[in-house]
């Protein structure tokens, strides 16, 4: 829980908010819950229910940035990191933030407290930073392999992998934008293979285990339909491990056909991860 300074409306003197998120990447959703204490605001219930509304309406904007600024974007950047190198703006965070979802403030059962809840979506975010006018071409390889058309790709990282180049395991961490590798180092996937409007899926190993046709459950059996490639990670790489590394047998598999190289442009891939790096 962080606590932030503003002003009240009321008589312009320093309120001191508690600020708690929680970020959910199975339901790719960051969500805020912004309060204050209606006393040391100077404003008292129930003439001042409006204001204190007014308040938080007014607060909130500002104090959810912090947080989207801390998301982390890729191995190497955060979104505060695309703001420095002028790859974002503040101005579009405001945007994000003013257009968050919003459940009416409450107020706490002894009437001394009053809190806002606001969820911002993750996919908003991704749209927000795909700003290629086309997805780029995964590389085909020089010599494909005979491979069936998939209808999704499922990247299991749920147990701790060896860190690529380095003597340690780490659970894989969860990003906006992972990037997939093969073993010797070559980029399978990246952000710019896919189109605008779409965002890579994150999910416990439960979800792929379901008594379905697939195993999987409703909106991810949708996503990846009923023959998807499921693929076991064998590396994390990164400056923060949130890359798998996959056998190049399986990378083959994905490029070696135009319809699988176009279920990265498409966004129908799933990252399974352990649940608690999940929210």
């Amino acid at each position: 829980m962080l606590l932030l300074l503003g002003l009240s409306p009321a008589y312009g003197q320093e309120i001191l908010y508690d600020v708690s998120t929680s970020l959910d990447w199975i339901r790719a959703e960051m969500r805020a819950q912004v309060g204050f204490d209606l006393t040391q605001a100077g404003i008292r219930l129930p003439t001042g229910r409006f204001l204190a509304e007014e308040t938080l309406r007014e607060a909130y904007p500002a104090l959810l940035k912090p947080q989207l600024l801390s998301l982390r974007v890729d191995s190497n950047s955060s979104i505060g990191d695309l703001v420095n190198r002028g790859e974002l703006s503040l101005r579009e965070l405001d945007v994000l933030c003013l257009d968050a979802d919003k459940i009416p403030p409450s107020l706490s059962a002894d009437l001394t407290r009053i809190t806002g809840t606001y969820t911002v979506f993750l996919e908003k975010i991704s749209s927000l930073l795909l700003r290629q006018r086309r997805a780029i071409e995964p590389e085909k390889p020089l010599v494909p392999v005979q491979t069936a058309d998939y209808t999704g790709i499922i990247i299991i990282a749920d147990s701790e992998l060896p860190v690529h180049g380095r003597r340690a395991q780490v659970l894989l961490e969860p990003c906006l934008f992972p990037k997939i590798w093969d073993p010797n180092m070559n980029l399978v996937y990246d952000r710019y293979m896919l189109q605008t409007g779409r965002m890579l899926r994150y999910a416990p190993r439960e979800s792929i285990l379901r008594p379905t046709p697939s195993g999987l459950e409703g909106d991810l059996a949708a996503l990846l339909g009923p023959n998807p490639l499921r693929i076991l990670a064998r590396e994390v790489f990164g400056v923060i491990p949130t890359d798998p590394v996959i056998d190049r047998e399986d990378a083959l598999k994905i490029l070696s056909t135009e319809n699988n190289r176009r279920l990265l442009a498409e966004g129908r891939v799933l990252f399974v991860l352990d649940e608690k790096m999940l929210k």
